[in-house]
């Protein structure tokens, strides 16, 4: 109920304000496991990127977003689940896991944390090895703008959505270097997207 309000509310929001546009959203599955991997500039991506899935998203986020407790309630109504940053969080992992074996769509940046500078960070092993252990697709999403919201001299800018064709992970799943190549090439695509707008 909270998150089909939210969706309403978001969507509203940022096409009126921030007349943002939306491309290739046929590239998500329409159901089964599916990992939905995109660059993170800002807090506005995460509710962004939602309002305008098909699809319910279930995000990992920072473990402090859930210490507030109206703040921490809410985020965990709309599927979020806290995952610790700066080391291997088993749990966080495991919950992942559970949601793409329960059929879900999974949001995850692939950098990690925001970038202060919009411009794209390196690539974590996480979202290859969390692709690798599940056999789920990674859909490559691009985020253009929200850095400059309020900022950067934008204040309400136009802001883009691109949807990429779903990538796979075929190596192997205990080789780290693989992971962090299939993670990175997430992000390559997702810079080659940014550049056709």
């Amino acid at each position: 109920m909270l998150y089909a309000f939210l969706k309403i509310f978001f969507q509203t929001l940022f096409r009126i304000v921030f007349r943002t546009r939306v491309r290739g959203t046929e590239h998500l599955p329409k159901d089964g496991p599916v990992i939905l991997a995109a660059n993170h500039m800002s807090n506005w991506d995460p509710p962004l990127l939602a309002c305008f899935m098909p699809r319910i998203v279930s995000y990992m986020a920072k473990e402090e977003l859930f210490e507030h407790p109206i703040f921490g309630t809410a985020i965990r109504i709309c599927h979020a689940f806290p995952v610790k940053r700066g080391a291997a969080d088993r749990a966080a992992i495991k919950t992942a896991v559970q949601v793409l074996k329960g059929g879900h769509c999974l949001g995850l940046f692939p950098e990690g944390t925001r970038s202060r500078t919009g411009k794209m960070r390196k690539a974590e092993a996480g979202v290859g090895l969390i692709a690798a252990m599940t056999g789920a697709p990674v859909v490559p999403a691009a985020i253009l703008g929200t850095d400059k919201i309020f900022a950067n001299g934008g204040f309400l800018p136009k802001l883009t959505i691109l949807v990429g064709e779903p990538m796979h992970f075929t190596g192997d799943r205990k080789d780290k270097a693989q992971l962090e190549a299939f993670s990175q090439s997430i992000l390559d695509e997702i810079a080659r997207m940014k550049q056709t707008v």
